[in-house]
C-alpha cells in the first residue's frame, strides 16, 4: 500500500479513537443539570440528564422498592434516591 494512504488511514483512526473516548466518558455533572432533576422523575429521565450513575444500590422492601444512584466526579458526589421508580430526593456536594 502507498505510504501517504497509510498515514491518512492512521490519522483517521487516531481521530476516531479520540472522539469515541471523549464521547464515552459520560456526561459532566454540573449544578445546572442536577437542578434540572426534580421529584417524581423516572430513572430514565434522570439518566437522560445526568447519564448513567457511577454506582447504584437496589433495596426491595415489602411495601416499596428503593434505588439509590450515586454520581461521583472528583471530590463531588450527587445522590439520587428513587422510591417505587420515581425520584424522591437528591443530595449534592457540588460547588457552584
Amino acid at each position: 500500500m502507498n505510504m501517504p494512504i497509510l498515514r491518512s488511514i492512521s490519522r483517521f483512526l487516531l481521530i476516531l479513537s479520540l472522539a469515541l473516548a471523549v464521547s464515552c466518558g459520560g456526561k459532566r455533572i454540573t449544578r445546572a443539570n442536577v437542578d434540572e432533576v426534580s421529584e417524581g422523575m423516572s430513572k430514565k429521565q434522570v439518566e437522560s440528564i445526568l447519564g448513567p450513575p457511577t454506582s447504584m444500590n437496589n433495596e426491595d422492601f415489602v411495601i416499596m422498592k428503593k434505588t439509590t444512584y450515586v454520581y461521583r466526579q472528583g471530590k463531588d458526589t450527587v445522590t439520587i434516591v428513587f422510591k417505587d421508580d420515581k425520584m424522591q430526593s437528591k443530595d449534592s456536594t457540588l460547588s457552584d
